[in-house]
């Protein structure tokens, strides 16, 4: 029978990387998949996850199953850092959070809930947005849409095009929002903007999810939770799938949440409810270790003020990487002004670079990014920056 399978075509990001592996070229530089590394090439473990590690392995007396949602106290600290220490929505139990295998395993149970709870048919997301959307989307029966949103003359928001797109969407659809640092072009919405989308979705009354994969990689954790936070304020109901592989650096340790803000409490138990039989149909229950150092270092204040001084020395190297790519960038020649780059937020910046300059630039320059002109900021090397943007500059 396996003679009718045919084989898959790869991934659009992991396929790169695997290119990438087998390029026996000494000089390649590898800016496709979106992980953050130090000026060494590595991807480092923070110190206050390597010292939770240490006092779990220390503490922990058992290897027994989770609940099928994880741990309560997971979900209570990821509640805090997404809406706040003093939510008045958690106060008022209007809040529920599922442990998720990350924030695709997130994203996935909210696109099955959305299909089997909901009624949902088709999903509006951005146009570009992360590879890997359509993908789960479709996978639960989901029709993907796209609005407007990146600009690519001006290198910003197309927020016009956003808003009467998103006027156009019907209350029977969803709407995927980034929380911040939006993937792939690093452009995010102001708060005024945040407001009239709010007001938008309000008329429209569809469903709202959120991918919220980078909080604390734009200009902080409280403030790149502004927008998420004032949506959750407007709506009566909303969906946020989070992450925690990049701002604690947990990625092979798939650890992310679901939550759900709802309209009250009984509504809270009932949609929690479904979440947790969504999950035993598909992963039964999740891991263990991540979302136990996640949970110890937000409960304990040195572990929270040494990871907030790691994740801010992160998010200061990736602005820093902009200002020199930018600089970079001019005085290799480059015949176009790149400055935008500096205004934009997070990893990745869109670069403007067409599918041919990115094909020449990993055929001719052993350089890999993604197709759609994706450039993961964040890992460049110091010793990388001259030849890349003297690559740059050729293939333009």
């Amino acid at each position: 029978m396996f003679e009718r399978v045919s084989v898959a075509p790869e991934d659009p990001i992991l396929g790169l990387n695997e290119a990438f592996k087998a390029d026996t070229r000494a000089h390649k530089i590898n800016l496709g998949v979106g992980v953050f590394k130090d000026d060494h090439g590595n991807t480092p473990i923070m110190a206050a996850v390597k010292e939770a590690e240490r006092r779990l392995v220390n503490s922990e007396t058992t290897k027994g199953y989770l609940s099928i949602q994880g741990s309560p106290e997971y979900g209570q600290a990821v509640q805090k850092l997404l809406l706040g220490n003093e939510s008045q929505l958690v106060e008022q139990g209007r809040v529920c959070t599922a442990q998720a295998p990350g924030g695709t395993g997130a994203l996935r149970i909210a696109a099955e809930f959305l299909v089997r709870h909901l009624g949902v048919r088709t999903i509006w997301v951005s146009d570009p947005t992360w590879a890997n959307h359509q993908n789960v989307f479709q996978a639960a029966g989901l029709e993907v849409k796209n609005y407007r949103y990146y600009d690519p003359a001006s290198h910003g928001l197309d927020f016009d095009g956003m808003l009467a797109d998103l006027q156009k969407v019907s209350g029977d659809d969803a709407v995927l929002l980034h929380g911040c640092c939006h993937n792939p072009s690093g452009v995010d919405p102001t708060i005024a903007q945040w407001q009239k989308i709010a007001a938008a979705l309000k008329a429209q009354g569809s469903a709202v999810l959120f991918d919220f994969a980078y909080q604390g990689f734009g200009d902080g954790l409280e403030e790149d939770a502004q927008g998420l936070q004032l949506l959750v304020e407007q709506l009566p109901e909303v969906l946020i799938a989070n992450s925690f592989s990049k701002n604690f650096g947990l990625y092979n340790e798939r650890v992310g949440a679901l939550t759900a803000v709802t309209r009250d409490h009984a509504q809270t138990d009932a949609v929690l409810s479904q979440f947790k039989s969504l999950i035993r149909a598909i992963y039964s229950n999740p891991p263990s270790h991540g979302s136990a150092v996640v949970h110890t270092i937000l409960t304990d204040p040195g572990l929270t003020r040494s990871w907030q001084e790691e994740l801010s020395g992160m998010r200061q190297r990736i602005n820093g990487l902009r200002e020199e790519l930018v600089a970079a960038l001019k005085a290799s020649g480059a015949d176009r002004d790149f400055s935008f780059i500096a205004a934009q937020k997070g990893m990745f910046s869109f670069s403007g670079l067409t599918k041919e300059q990115v094909a020449r630039l990993k055929d001719e320059h052993a350089i890999y990014i993604v197709g759609s002109g994706r450039i993961n900021v964040a890992g460049i090397r110091s010793r990388d920056m001259e030849t890349l943007c003297k690559a740059i500059a050729d293939v333009l």
